[in-house]
């Protein structure tokens, strides 16, 4: 088999192939030189499999690492998509997934420290804290209302501060029950599912 058959039956490039050579992967795998060069397939699978780097088995090379152990293509297992409790491809699959995971976290961390984004809770407490000062600064303007307007028309202090008051908290739980609404019918915009982690 010559270097471009034997690349395509492991699914990798030509060039990967003569880099196999070159580490001396292949040692032992083939006869003659250059264009020349021709492997014996069993001798270069059974090399390789011991002799490839775990992490030149991850990813992109899972496919090279299948085709290395078992060239035809497996049979659907009962149970598609779950890995035996034994298989060490479950111990890949791990590191894999753990490498994402600390991908992601870094890539929110580099965010929150450019300031293109904000933990929602934080910007919820904050939010939360300005508009308690908005709300406080509002009653105390109705209560100081309620005192001119006893001034003035001569009324009760007592009861038009009740008044402006009651008024004041009913528009006050209107608003928030729509705006409640509101935010449950709203749904997420491109931007927010792309940086949704």
């Amino acid at each position: 088999m010559n270097t471009t058959e034997l690349a395509k039956e492991l699914g990798v490039t030509k060039g990967r192939i003569s880099q196999y050579v070159s580490q001396g992967k292949l040692d032992g795998c083939y006869t003659g030189d250059g264009r020349a060069r021709r492997f014996n397939v069993e001798k270069v699978r059974a090399a390789l499999d011991h002799r490839l780097d775990p992490g030149q088995m991850l990813g992109n090379g899972a496919g090279t690492k299948e085709r290395i152990r078992d060239p035809q293509p497996a049979a659907a297992s009962p149970r598609e998509g779950q890995l035996a409790p034994r298989d060490p491809d479950r111990y890949e699959l791990a590191r894999i997934q753990k490498v994402e995971e600390e991908a992601r976290r870094l890539r929110r961390q580099n965010q929150l420290e450019e300031g293109s984004m904000v933990l929602a809770d934080n910007a919820a407490r904050e939010a939360a804290r300005a508009l308690s000062k908005e709300l406080a600064q509002i009653e105390d303007l109705l209560k100081r209302g309620a005192r001119s307007l006893a001034d003035e028309l001569g009324v009760d202090f007592k009861q038009a501060r009740k008044i402006l008051l009651d008024h004041w908290r009913e528009h006050r739980t209107r608003r928030a029950r729509a705006l409640q609404d509101e935010a449950d019918a709203a749904d997420l915009s491109d931007d927010d599912r792309e940086a949704d982690f």
